[in-house]
């Protein structure tokens, strides 16, 4: 690894897309694969099996300036190149003075380091803003030596971190294999849950109602129904059919929903505009109209073999809709293209009730004071065992039917 050059990108327009995406696991796709991935897709491009650690996704953000400029998210992307063979291995980080947008909170250390006479800002993130998706996050091509050049990689987020002076390095919704690796390297682990649903070979939507329970079945069935009353229609629009206009339209749902939330949305139009360019067919608009117009909409974005859940909104506010657009019509979607999993963003444990269980998710900080490093650590243990205490209790709450005696006329 003496070879390795370590450098800084300050913009993803300074990384070719091509070397990058190599990096995330991009395959290259026939017109026939892609068919058969998808029948509304048309991939002709290299494909990365997890759409928002590809090129065109986080250079979108750059380039709407979402990242970047005031927004408190500097790029500072990490690049392990050969003067051989080129980009081996890529991080997406971001140097941050603040925690906002981030879905693994760290605010209480901030507050407390600050109180105690330390920075805690600036601080290094390797992450997809404003995204809690899991999935990779130290990039690497594959060759043999690949876990070697993974090592280099972490080792070298740590010499970044203490050589920039920041006080810390946060990799946020990484993938397990990675978060075990970066705890034997000195990262503190951290654990937290999200509700996922999985698909067990489903033919419709009613052979995954016929899994569950039969209060779970008329409840959800009920939800569906009172959804769709009074004349509201769903569309799923993908690709070319992502026009300004239904971009406008989300937008105004989008921003309903952000300004409640987060009093500042952290994605402007543009965005949506520039990602639906870039990678159209990686992305699923569920939109419902009434009366000829567009009402409310959910974004998802389209991965190998799993559907992401993003952002929603509405205009008008009706019952369950909310649940219809998020969470059933994207089991609607998942069973339709054989699709594995359905991940609907972070929290909410009211999506165990509709078939999504508790699955976990893992960060991993770096933190150079050893005092804060001792209360962190120590807070962690104790969290730790909370989130593993409460995902037993949520899974034994499952809607699931716990034998096939639950079955019964309808």
């Amino acid at each position: 690894m003496t070879e390795l050059r370590l450098r800084i990108a300050s913009s993803l327009a300074a990384v070719p897309a091509a070397a990058w995406d190599a990096c995330a696991g991009a395959e290259h796709r026939t017109d026939h694969d892609a068919r058969a991935a998808s029948s509304t897709c048309s991939l002709t491009r290299d494909f990365v099996d997890n759409p928002f650690v590809s090129h065109a996704f986080l250079h979108s953000l750059e380039q709407s300036r979402a990242v970047g400029g005031h927004s408190g998210w500097q790029p500072h992307h990490l690049l392990l190149e050969h003067p051989r063979d080129g980009l081996l291995a890529c991080a997406p980080c971001y140097v941050k003075t603040h925690s906002r947008g981030e879905y693994v909170f760290d605010h209480g250390w901030a507050d407390a380091f600050e109180r105690a006479g330390g920075d805690y800002y600036p601080k290094l993130q390797v992450a997809v803003p404003f995204t809690p998706v899991t999935g990779p996050r130290l990039l690497v091509r594959r060759r043999p030596d690949a876990e070697a050049v993974r090592a280099a990689l972490a080792e070298a987020l740590v010499d970044l971190t203490r050589a920039r002076r920041l006080s810390s390095a946060h990799v946020t919704f990484l993938t397990e294999a990675e978060w075990r690796a970066l705890g034997e390297l000195g990262f503190l682990q951290r654990t937290d849950q999200q509700f996922h649903w999985h698909n067990e070979g489903y033919a419709s939507f009613e052979d995954f109602l016929g899994r569950l329970s039969s209060r779970k079945r008329k409840v959800i069935r009920r939800e569906r129904r009172d959804a769709l009353s009074g004349g509201i229609e769903v569309r799923w629009l993908t690709g070319k059919e992502l026009t300004e206009d239904v971009w406008d339209a989300f937008f105004a749902f989008y921003m309903d929903t952000g300004s409640r939330k987060w009093g500042r949305p952290y994605l402007p139009r543009e965005f949506f505009s520039i990602v639906g360019a870039a990678m159209g067919e990686r992305i699923l608009l569920v939109m419902a109209r009434r009366g000829g117009r567009w009402i409310a909409g959910a974004i998802n974005f389209i991965g190998r073999d799993t559907l992401y859940g993003r952002n929603w909104g509405a205009i008008e506010h009706h019952p369950f809709l909310h649940f219809e657009l998020c969470y059933y019509q994207a089991i609607d979607y998942a069973i339709a293209h054989k699709l594995k999993h359905v991940e609907a963003g972070a929290q909410g444990e009211h999506k165990l009730a509709r078939g999504y269980l508790p699955r976990t998710t893992y960060s991993a900080h770096y933190i150079v004071h050893p005092g804060l490093r001792r209360a962190v650590a120590d807070y962690l243990s104790r969290e730790r065992a909370y989130v593993a205490a409460a995902a037993g209790e949520l899974a034994a709450a499952s809607p699931f039917r716990k034998d096939l005696a639950d079955v019964e006329q309808e």
